[in-house]
């Protein structure tokens, strides 16, 4: 089981728990349908428990098993991968009950279902930089917790893949050659995403463009960069072949 999945289901678990724990102040078809989704979710049956999360709720809004169910049916929907039904879960839950106990993971349940749906290069990536803001709000918002620490390190996945996502355009464009368009993906890359992968690319992208514009000064400027920086790199090799023609 990956780390991602243990800290999902500790914390379902511990709503699980701290819901029976206390004394039962609601109506008992109430707690009837809490126990029942909870049960369909272990069994993996998650459309089912969804639905029965969102049942408690509208048959008994006032009660704290209500409260509850927006989140363990928001967990539910992410388990089916029916990430949008878990957004909007997700987004009442934050809306209705920012000084929830559980907001924390409220958030980070949240990023990490537009982080699952970070698609292929090449291809829209929306989602990405859904998850890119998401996992920033956690960071920012709850900094010493568990999920800070993860949504972390998926930012730099995230920021991989939206440098992927220029890198992939501006190559495009540089083989169309629209110069300027490709040029301005390839500074993207390298004033947005300094840590990344494709940085010794998008510079040595920029050094050819600028070479072939004319633009002397400019492709010296980011060969000095390129070399100090990346002094072993392919990318500096074939860079130190253009300046020298």
């Amino acid at each position: 089981m990956s780390n991602l999945r243990i800290m999902l289901s500790a914390l379902v678990l511990s709503l699980f728990v701290s819901g029976c724990a206390s004394k039962v102040e609601t109506p008992k078809d109430a707690e009837g349908l809490y126990r029942t989704a909870y049960k369909e979710l272990k069994k993996d049956k998650f459309k089912k428990s969804a639905k029965t999360f969102e049942q408690l709720e509208l048959e008994h809004p006032y009660s704290k098993w209500a409260v509850k169910s927006k989140l363990m049916g928001a967990y539910a929907h992410y388990r089916a991968e029916e990430y949008d039904d878990a957004l909007m879960s997700l987004d009442r839950f934050i809306r209705f009950h920012p000084g929830n106990k559980d907001i924390a993971y409220a958030y980070y349940l949240k990023a990490i279902c537009y982080y699952d749906q970070i698609d292929i290069i090449g291809k829209n990536q929306k989602d990405t930089r859904e998850a890119f803001d998401a996992l920033n709000q956690v960071i920012l918002r709850f900094p010493d917790t568990a999920y800070a620490r993860d949504a972390r390190s998926k930012i730099n996945l995230a920021e991989n893949y939206l440098a992927g996502q220029n890198m992939y355009i501006g190559r495009f464009y540089l083989n169309e050659k629209q110069y300027l368009s490709a040029l301005n993906r390839f500074s993207t890359v390298v004033n947005d995403y300094q840590t990344t992968a494709y940085v010794e690319e998008a510079l040595y992208r920029q050094i050819e463009i600028y070479t072939i514009l004319g633009l002397k000064k400019e492709s010296q400027n980011n060969y000095r960069v390129l070399s100090h920086n990346f002094p072993k790199s392919d990318w500096t090799k074939r860079a130190k072949k253009i300046m020298k023609g």
